[in-house]
């Protein structure tokens, strides 16, 4: 608001909306440093909770707490592996079912 003020006053000049781009190109950068700062600290958090998650839950796999540490093709494979071993436990379940 205190832009709209200043404008009649600097006869809106072009130095006038230079200051004013400038300004607030400098404050989004602020507040959007702040926000991935903020996720950065929560994500941390949740990764810690899962850690320990993974560590008390009895026949868990405890080797899933670095997952944050592999690579996109490790990842995959993890998750591919996980995947599949989901389903032959679904379908062992729906054999058993019969």
């Amino acid at each position: 608001m205190l832009w709209l003020l200043g404008g009649p006053f600097f006869g809106w000049s072009d130095t006038y909306q230079l200051v004013i781009n400038t300004g607030t190109t400098i404050v989004t950068f602020l507040i959007v440093f702040l926000i991935q700062a903020t996720q950065t600290r929560d994500t941390t958090a949740i990764h810690v909770k899962l850690d320990e998650l993974l560590r008390a839950v009895e026949g868990a796999r405890t080797e899933l707490g670095i997952a944050e540490d592999l690579d996109r093709e490790q990842l995959e494979r993890v998750r591919d592996k996980l995947r599949s071993d989901a389903r032959s436990e679904q379908n062992g379940d729906q054999t058993l079912g019969q």
